[in-house]
């Protein structure tokens, strides 16, 4: 048996130190460039809406405006508080922010951001994973950026000569994305996979409200897990 020296004990505490001190860096920057970004972006969200209203004026008045707020909160206002908590254990601190500033969260950063910790063989929530996840969901905002410039310069001609039967076949799009994570995960948990999709396809077919079916289905599956891995722990014990 070997004992480890001061010296050697000295040296691993200090480098678990420096490596507490650079993610608690990391996440201060993080936390600075991704407020300010977001509040940039929904300052920069209210110039257009003034520019017609005040200066061409085109305001549709206060009670549209007020109306339509409302109408559209009671429907979809619940997923402002529920997807960040949803999305924040596989994007982390600074992907969150990448992700809510750049949108296509489920369909592009998610996906993204899996993709990357699996390619370093990061496990989800350590800090590895975090930084690969954000490396990945980084690019993939970058390329998005690139290919929608692209589309909007050019998308009028590019739907011209696309074939209908592929057109017909874009909406499988997201879907594919889904079961491609989805197995990428269940490979490595095959009994947690298949609990996820159970759990989804009885989550899919309830007749519940349709805006809460995602995290209803995800807030049933982490419980189910988290069971079972608490009911391992009691029988290894």
């Amino acid at each position: 048996m070997t004992v480890p020296t001061k010296a050697g004990v000295t040296e691993v505490n200090i480098e678990v130190k420096q490596s507490a001190m650079g993610m608690q860096g990391f996440h201060s920057k993080a936390d600075f460039w991704g407020q300010s970004t977001l509040w940039m972006l929904i300052v920069m969200s209210f110039v257009p809406p003034i520019y017609f209203s005040f200066i061409l004026g085109y305001h549709p008045g206060w009670g549209a405006i007020i109306g339509g707020l409302i109408g559209y909160a009671a429907f979809i206002g619940i997923m402002w508080f529920l997807e960040p908590i949803t999305y924040y254990p596989v994007l982390g601190k600074s992907g969150t922010y990448i992700a809510f500033l750049t949108g296509n969260i489920a369909n592009m950063c998610m996906p993204c951001s899996a993709a990357a910790q699996e390619s370093v063989g990061a496990d989800p929530g350590t800090k590895k994973a975090e930084i690969a996840g954000t490396l990945g969901i980084a690019v993939a905002s970058l390329t998005n950026i690139v290919v929608v410039i692209a589309v909007v310069l050019s998308g009028s001609y590019i739907l011209t000569i696309i074939p209908q039967s592929v057109q017909n076949a874009l909406q499988f799009i997201l879907p594919a994305i889904y079961g491609g994570v989805l197995g990428q995960f269940a490979l490595k948990k095959p009994l947690y996979g298949l609990v996820a999709f159970v759990i989804g396809m009885a989550v899919l077919f309830a007749p519940i409200f349709s805006l809460i079916k995602i995290v209803l289905c995800v807030a049933i599956t982490i419980a189910v897990v988290l069971f079972l891995e608490k009911s391992k722990g009691s029988v290894s014990e």
